[in-house]
């Protein structure tokens, strides 16, 4: 059958079931259990199987499919669509260009650039328009939704993920899902649990006490499953305390099922399936293809006609898809095959994301933004004449327009190459300054480029790092020479800007002698545009850093990659070849809960640019905060003079005596200058609290909380005393 002819009949079955009584009942559980009840055995452990297109057996296929991450066959005769399903976190993925070729999508900022915003409202629009898209192409579920905390600086997918804060990444992502499912397709969230490095990904045992997985990355998890409503959960590769997350029944089963009450299906990550592991909590086996070790087809079968796994585990995990498919409308509204995109406001969007994810680090004696006047502007670096660099691996999208520059990855596979969105800086630059002389210099040639610097009225170096899925980075510092460049250039004249285009946190040795610094981040589809306004003050930089830029690797919890010493370095390449399954691997996290900027607190270290931080062209103050029960109030008043947006930060400091750093509520607030406004926040209860006994307990005592400008960077504490409270999830908090 054709995959057009599959669509049609599931179409007017789905139509069907539409126009009957049952369906008008909006409970998707009884639709489930009515089309469950009509299917034949082999239908139903069809649905818990999903192939990768591109290797899919010839007699599986349907003519038509387009290659994508993944296909399940749907059932026509009871109006059961296919799910077809893409790769993303970004975008429509469509990695180096090669899976569909010049198969064009609008590709958003890093997950990192869309944490910088603190902005829920904005990145839930991102997920409307990444939804859209996924309609519009034929696809019904897109594997988005990177909840993982930043917990290594080194990880090389550090670049897809929010931030790391268990609030921060919990709101962000719930919205993000929350504007992808707006549309009636399907969104994952991933990587469950604790997927916080690619070095020995498939094969490492994390180790972590629950009470610091449910305060830290669980709670992310949960935060963003309570907003967004997710219609699927990717278990990921690694173990964690000795089982498989895809056969982790504590992970599925007693957090995911029974204490946060979620009820769609969990599939697994492509290969990351260890056994037939219905039982522990897995639903469907992802990415199957015709040669290796496959489970959850005839070896499930195997398993049936055995007794290890029964018709009632069988029928359970079938009732979940399909119940999804309901609650998302995928049955009554199937897929229709691609259509056209507007994308005009979707690239609109995505520059929107671009300007509020750029962070001012540094902005000494006001250089930026640029004088109006400049007669001579220098770019140096980054591929600035060509366009914006974007990370590697299974988010990839092949940009709006095209991308501007492909390059090969040594070594590598040929779909993985390091793309650049077609949205030159040089060119925004000459737009933002038609006065002036812009020029370029590829920085290949430190001397050269501080020769070419001298007497420009400014020069901007763009400093780049690549980071990839299945690769770490090995150091912070900046590759190929560049602060070697950057000091050259500065040595030649001290009006130089720095612009950083990376996947996470750099070394900055130069940092004292660079009067600014610019966090770009991977930009996206218009990040030469939304960087040149930010340069030019066409916008007003509101970027706050969602992670924390340690001043070297000693300050972090592991100073050594965990693994690292089992790698192997690819020639000409930073990047390394993955180390064998059959190496033992432990990783523990010594920091805990307390991750990112709380360990920095918890140890005293002050890092190079704490979380939090960021700078304006324009000025804030806030006071009068006051706290009663879960909610706190506060004014903010733009002091500068121009209009410009900040995010109010509230820290807890002090619980029943002891000191901590935690984020309990924040709130991002546009003022035009002079202008004030009251905000009111609400604080999640679970981040006062510590998890013992099987629930959340928060001890009576007097609290602490403070406003900051980061986490390092707090006002004058308000105290308030709190009564002791417990409570179980899923109760609201």
């Amino acid at each position: 059958m054709t995959l057009a002819r599959s669509l049609k009949l599931a179409a007017l079955f789905g139509a069907l079931l539409a126009s009957s009584t049952l369906a008008q009942n909006a409970d998707p559980d009884a639709r489930a259990a009515e089309t469950l009840a009509r299917m034949n055995p082999e239908e139903k452990l069809s649905l818990l199987q999903g192939f990768l297109t591109p290797r899919m057996p010839a007699d599986k296929k349907p003519k038509g499919l387009k290659s994508s991450a993944g296909y399940v066959p749907g059932i026509p005769r009871l109006g059961v669509p296919p799910l077809i399903e893409s790769d993303a976190s970004l975008g429509i993925a469509n990695m180096g260009g090669f899976m569909r070729a010049k198969d064009e999508a609008t590709a958003m900022p890093s997950g990192l650039a869309m944490g910088s915003t603190w902005n829920p409202i904005l990145i839930e629009e991102a997920g409307r328009v990444m939804g859209a898209e996924t309609a519009a192409k034929g696809f019904n579920v897109l594997l988005a939704g990177g909840i993982n905390l930043v917990r290594e600086p080194r990880n090389g997918r550090n670049f897809e993920y929010f931030s790391e804060d268990p609030l921060l990444t919990g709101v962000l992502g719930g919205h993000s899902v929350r504007g992808i499912q707006s549309n009636r397709v399907v969104s994952t969230v991933k990587h469950y649990a604790l997927n916080a490095q690619e070095t020995g990904r498939s094969f490492a045992n994390v180790v972590m006490d629950e009470a610091a997985m449910r305060e830290s990355d669980l709670l992310a998890f949960e935060k963003a499953i309570e907003i967004g409503l997710p219609g699927s959960v990717m278990c990921a590769y690694n173990k964690v305390n000795g089982a498989y997350s895809c056969e982790n029944s504590f992970l599925l089963n007693d957090v995911l099922r029974r204490d946060w009450g979620w009820k769609g299906w969990v599939l697994s990550d492509w290969g990351a399936a260890h056994s037939v592991s219905i039982r522990q909590g897995l639903d469907q086996e992802s990415g199957t293809q015709p040669t290796g070790e496959w489970w959850f087809g005839q070896k499930l079968r195997d398993a049936l006609a055995a007794g290890t796994v029964s018709q009632t585990d069988i029928d359970r995990s079938v009732a979940r898809i399909v119940r999804t498919m309901y609650s998302l409308d995928l049955a009554t509204d199937p897929i229709a095959g691609a259509r056209p995109i507007d994308f005009g406001p979707h690239l609109d969007a995505a520059q929107r994301v671009a300007e509020q994810g750029i962070v001012l680090l540094k902005n000494e004696g006001k250089l930026l933004p640029i004088a109006a006047t400049a007669k001579r502007i220098l770019v140096v670096g980054g591929h600035a004449d060509k366009g914006v660099p974007s990370g590697g691996g299974s988010s990839q999208v092949w940009p709006v327009g095209g991308a501007s520059l492909s390059l090969p990855i040594p070594g590598d596979a040929p779909y993985h190459r390091r793309l650049y969105m077609p949205s030159a800086p040089l060119a925004a630059l000459r737009e933002q300054f038609p006065q002036a002389q812009v020029d370029f210099d590829d920085g290949t040639d430190p001397a050269r480029a501080a020769a070419a610097g001298r007497g420009a009225d400014m020069v901007l170096v763009f400093a780049e790092q690549f980071a990839s899925e299945a690769h770490d980075v090995l150091t912070l510092a900046l590759p190929d020479n560049q602060d070697a460049l950057i000091e050259a250039v500065i040595g030649a004249n001290p009006r130089t800007a720095v612009v950083l285009e990376t996947g996470g946190p750099v070394l900055m040795p130069w940092l004292s002698r660079v009067p600014a610094v610019l966090q770009a981040w991977y930009s996206g589809n218009r990040g030469g545009t939304a960087i040149a306004r930010v340069l030019a003050g066409a916008v007003n930089p509101s970027g706050r850093l969602p992670i924390t830029l340690p001043a070297s690797l000693a300050q972090t919890p592991n100073p050594v990659l965990p693994g690292s010493d089992l790698i192997k370095p690819k020639p000409g390449s930073d990047l390394y070849d993955m180390p064998k399954e059959d190496v033992p691997l432990t990783i523990a996290y010594p920091e805990g809960s307390d991750v990112g900027y709380r360990w920095y607190a918890r140890n005293k270290h002050k890092p190079l640019f704490a979380f939090g931080h960021g700078l304006s062209y324009t000025s804030f103050a806030t006071s009068g905060l006051e706290v009663r029960g879960n909610q706190a109030q506060a004014t903010v008043r733009n002091t500068g003079d121009r209009a410009g947006a900040t995010v109010a930060q509230l820290y807890l400091v002090s619980r029943a005596g002891k000191p901590m750093r935690r984020l309990v509520a924040f709130e991002r607030v546009e003022l035009a200058p002079g202008q004030s406004a009251i905000i009111t926040m609400a604080i999640d209860r679970r981040l006062l609290a510590e998890w013992e006994k099987n629930g959340w307990t928060m001890p009576a005592g007097q609290y602490e909380f403070a406003l900051g400008e980061s986490a390092d960077r707090v006002g004058r504490p308000v105290k308030v005393r709190l009564p002791a409270h417990s409570w179980r999830s899923p109760a609201k908090p």
